[in-house]
């Protein structure tokens, strides 16, 4: 578990350096614990997993003052768990559900029971975002999202992909960008 739980933490401090994340950001994460432990998404849940790469991402966003996202799974049709100060602040709509480990997934609910006040809800932009063992996160992010290939690239036995998003480029030839 101290091996998910520093793989996690790597992976995040590199994408908020790679995405250039800022205090008051967001970042979804979608995490299979079945995929860290070898197993099949959806079929072999890990609340430990869940733990390990919770204790090795969330440390690293709340000290830097980065928002977090834990993206539920298909059964609550991929929700979000947030604390919700972070969902006020941007006006999201709070739903009512709980995640479970068999309905929501493992890291969200950890995330719920690890958040001083957590809240669900149904949608978000956000600004970055790391999928650990292909959970489709990008219905999360931002309109034009930018693959980010990290060093880390398993955590556990999963696969995981980045994202950082950028503004919309807009106008003709004759627009300039920053």
């Amino acid at each position: 578990m101290t091996e998910i739980t520093n793989a996690a933490a790597a992976a995040t401090k590199e994408l908020i350096e790679a995405a250039g994340l800022q205090a008051g950001q967001l970042l979804v994460v979608g995490c299979s614990s079945s995929e860290i432990v070898g197993g099949k998404i959806g079929h072999d849940s890990s609340l430990e997993a869940a733990a390990a790469a919770f204790a090795g991402i969330y440390p690293v966003l709340k000290d830097r003052g980065i928002d977090l996202a834990a993206q539920c799974c298909e059964h609550l049709n991929r929700a979000l768990i947030m604390e919700r100060a972070a969902a006020e602040r941007r006006g999201y709509e709070i739903v009512s559900v709980v995640p479970q480990p068999k309905a929501g997934g493992s890291f969200a609910t950890t995330a719920w029971n690890r958040f001083s006040d957590p809240v669900a809800v149904e949608y978000i932009k956000a600004d970055a975002g790391l999928d650990i063992g292909l959970t489709l996160i990008g219905m999360h992010l931002k309109h034009v999202a930018v693959p980010l290939r990290l060093s880390v690239d398993h955590i556990g036995e999963a696969r995981i992909t980045a994202a950082r998003t950028r503004p919309k480029y807009i106008g003709g030839e004759r627009a300039h960008y920053e």
